[in-house]
């Protein structure tokens, strides 16, 4: 599996500050969002989009970071049990005790994540033994742990872009079995429902689709939302924040602007004149929904100012700070 350098999909050296990081995300999130992408390109746009936010998600989490720095080029002994005091886990997450169901393996697809991230960040499943059973995996009759009555739960990560959380949405997951002990694989394809308004950590429960191991009753399989990060939005809640960037003019003389919402409207705000960063407009109902009622939308002013690009452009500012 090809390593991913997440520093060069972000065009940011490995020492970048966080600032740094956040500011080449933005920049490239922009760039290749797929709302501004063209209809026959909308599906390269949406791939990009998905590599940039995973590095940002993973440079951008302090944690994630530090984990991914340390690992570097043995990147591959981690995701195959070599890390010490580690256990075999990665982008499968095993699960099941070493009884007649063997070991079970879970690859997913359709995630939003790479193989490379579900190896490298991806865990085992619930419980606090990493095998999968309760006390010493090896206990029991002939060495073989009996099989349990409830098979254990699964975990997976699902990353789920801002206008899904928004508006809701429909994916496709795949999941792959693999049996250690006899070498079965087994793939389903699953319709995965994004509510509207689905928070960070948040997870979505698929009944009866976990570890099995030979128990009468399979676990369940559960996906925990990762909202991904968005160039110009931040959620706080049920709330969005957008940074709306003015420039020097707008902010003294007042302007007309368009917000663009994560499904895709607009919605138009009139800047008054004198304008100041750090200003807070709430537009009532345009956040992310809830149970009761929606979130708001605060749009926050930040005044931009070029620096002058000839003599003439540098006197009219000495004028405009001289009071001339």
């Amino acid at each position: 599996m090809e390593f991913k350098d997440y520093y060069q999909t972000l065009g940011v050296p490995k020492g970048a500050t966080a600032d740094e990081i956040k500011k080449a995300f933005r920049g490239l999130a922009r760039q290749h969002h797929p709302d501004k992408a063209k209809p026959e390109d909308r599906p390269a746009a949406e791939t990009k989009f998905k590599e940039i936010s995973e590095a940002y998600d993973v440079l951008g989490d302090a944690e994630k970071r530090q984990k991914y720095d340390q690992l570097g080029a043995n990147w591959d002994q981690y995701g195959s049990g070599g890390r010490a005091g580690g256990y075999p886990g990665g982008g499968f997450r095993r699960a099941g005790g070493m009884g007649p169901g063997g070991y079970e393996e879970f690859h997913f697809g359709g995630t939003g994540f790479s193989d490379f991230f579900e190896q490298f960040f991806g865990g085992a499943g619930r419980g606090g033994d990493p095998f999968g059973g309760a006390g010493n995996p090896f206990g029991g009759a002939g060495g073989y742990q009996r099989a349990p009555a409830r098979g254990q739960d699964v975990e997976a990560e699902i990353m789920v872009p801002l206008h899904e959380a928004y508006a809701g949405a429909e994916r496709t997951v795949r999941l792959e079995r693999v049996n250690q002990q006899t070498g079965e694989r087994k793939e389903n394809s699953y319709k995965v429902k994004i509510p509207a308004g689905v928070k960070d950590g948040q997870r979505i429960r698929l009944g009866g689709q976990g570890e099995t191991g030979g128990a009468a009753t399979a676990g369940d399989l559960y996906l925990i939302v990762r909202l991904a990060a968005h160039p110009d939005y931040e959620v706080t809640g049920k709330d969005l924040i957008y940074t709306l960037e003015l420039p020097a003019w707008d902010a003294a003389l007042g302007a007309a602007k368009e917000i663009p919402l994560p499904n895709g409207k607009r919605v138009r705000i009139n800047v008054p004149s004198g304008a100041k960063t750090g200003t807070r407009v709430r537009l009532r109902g345009l956040g992310l929904p809830g149970k009761t009622a929606k979130g708001d939308l605060f749009v926050e002013y930040v005044i931009t100012a070029p620096a002058p690009a000839t003599d003439t452009e540098r006197e009219l500012w000495e004028k405009l700070r001289d009071g001339a």
